[in-house]
Order: structure tokens, then sequence, then C-alpha cells
């Protein structure tokens, strides 16, 4: 069951977070404030499609959980940046308050800045014994640019800058390729990369995770007009406040979940020729039942 592989990942890696920001540190509140949004719960998806894809032609997918790690740290940093007044300014996340809430947001700011430099730093300490170095450089660069102005970093500007205009679906693709898809689609390409993969096998483990990034951006603009705010975690409804465009304004919701299926058939035609494809079309599928 692929619930079950997912919940171990997460077990792992949230165990390894725990070791990796220590609540020993010449800032504690800092540490604290980052230990807060870090290990605050969450999917953990990211980590999970390093380890998942790195187990595709690896079977010692605890090698990747340093890279895997590292994900999840700048997820974690940009979630604690959104929420922020000067973002979105959302006063809860994952149900509870955001960090800047309960830290301030001067302590908010360093926590998010810090969590990035970690990771990097984190990652950086996969096995050079066990991979060779040109494959740790490869997926930390691929890190590197999934979180930067070619990634998320580039998608959330065009995100804000869209607020309140009219955009049509392809604009719409872009920002959330972007935003939410370049590092869900590093996180597979990457642990590919670090084992070692062919560029054809590369190119398909980008395949696949393009398709689920975006579809998983899909649903989350179709949870927040139909989930419930407990459920959620966080405050429903903000896209629409803040004057955004999503896919549910454009096609609707039957429209937009009919793109996701599409995409995740997409996905599952790229999974095809992996070792253990049947586990990424079960993710696939998994990932699009949560917009039912």
């Amino acid at each position: 069951m692929i619930k079950d592989r997912l919940n171990e990942y997460a077990a792992l890696v949230k165990k390894a977070l725990e070791e990796y920001v220590s609540e020993q540190s010449p800032a504690p509140k800092l540490a604290q404030a980052m230990r807060y949004s870090l290990l605050a719960g969450g999917k953990c998806i990211r980590p999970a499609l390093v380890l998942e894809f790195y187990r595709q032609l690896d079977e010692n997918y605890e090698k990747a959980l340093p890279l895997a790690c590292a994900f999840e740290m700048i997820h974690a940093y940009s979630l604690i940046h959104d929420d922020m007044p000067i973002m979105d300014d959302d006063d809860m996340r994952r149900g509870k308050p955001s960090c800047h809430i309960a830290f301030g947001e001067q302590t908010a700011l360093l926590a998010g800045d810090a969590l990035q430099a970690l990771a990097f730093e984190t990652a950086l300490k996969c096995d050079s014994l066990y991979h060779s170095p040109k494959n740790i450089i490869a997926a930390v660069s691929v890190l590197a640019e999934a979180a930067g102005m070619r990634g998320m970093a580039g998608g959330q500007m065009l995100d804000l800058e869209n607020a309140g205009r009219s955009t049509d679906i392809e604009h719409l693709k872009l920002i959330h390729s972007l935003k939410t898809g370049a590092m869900i689609t590093g996180a597979a390409k990457a642990g590919c990369l670090l084992a070692g993969a062919t560029p054809e096998e590369a190119g398909a483990a980008e395949e696949y995770a393009e398709a689920i990034g975006l579809a998983y951006q899909i649903v989350d603009d179709i949870l927040d007009v139909t989930a419930d705010e407990t459920e959620l975690g966080k405050p429903l409804g903000s896209d629409l406040e803040n004057g955004k465009q999503t896919y549910v304004t454009l096609l609707g919701i039957d429209g937009s979940r009919e793109l996701v299926r599409k995409l995740s058939e997409r996905a599952k035609a790229a999974a095809s020729g992996f070792k253990y494809g049947q586990s990424l079309c079960e993710l696939a599928d998994y990932l699009a039942a949560r917009g039912y």
C-alpha cells in the first residue's frame, strides 16, 4: 500500500530532521522556531519522492535521507515566508499558529533563512563513499534550481504579480509549474540523479513529477473551496480573498478534477519503465484522490 510506504518515509524523515535541527544552539529561540515549523507535521511529499525515486534504482534508499531532508527544509522555509504579512498573511498553518504569530516576524524571517541554509548543508552530507561526488553535485544542483528564480521563488513572484489580474490557463500553468511543481519535480529528479540515473531515467522521473506536481496544485485549488478549515489546517478561500485566479475559478470544480485525472494518467504512463512503477502509479492516484 502506498499510504504505508509514505508513512514509512515520513517517519524516517522526521526522525532525521529531529537530529539535523538540534535544540542545542547559540541562538535557542531561532532553533525553536525552526523546529516549530519543520516538525509541525505535513505529508512529506517532496522527501518521499526523493526516497521513492532513489529506491527505483537503488534499494538502499536510506542513503538518500540527507537529500530528502533538505527538500523538506526548503519547503518548510517557504511556508514560513509565505505566511508572513508581507506575503499571504496567513495566521494558521497545519492547524496551529503560523511561525510569525508564534515567534514574531523577525524570528520567523530568520528561521526561514536559516532553514534554507541548513538545507544545503544537509544535502551535502550524502555519503561520498557510497555516492560519486558527481552524483551528489548533480542532485544538489537540482535542489538549488528548484528553490530559486527558475523554480519556487520565481513562481512565487509571478503569483504575487498575478493577484487581481485576469489570466489564462497557460499563464496559470507557468506560475504553478514553478511555485509548486519545481520542488516536486526537483525531488524526483534529484533522487534519481543521486542514485546514478541515466538521462532517460531522469527524464522519465521529470515527466512523471511535472504531471503530479501540477495535479497537486490543482487539487489544492479544489480543496481551498471544498474542504473544511479543520481538515486543511489553514484558512480557506485565501486565494479568492487575495484576488488570485485559480484552476477552479477558470475551469470550475468538475473541469479541474478532469484535468487532475488526465495529469495522473500522464504520470502513470511515465512511470511504466521503472522497477517499481506500480508504486509510482499508486502514488499518483493517492495524491489525485485528495480532491474528492
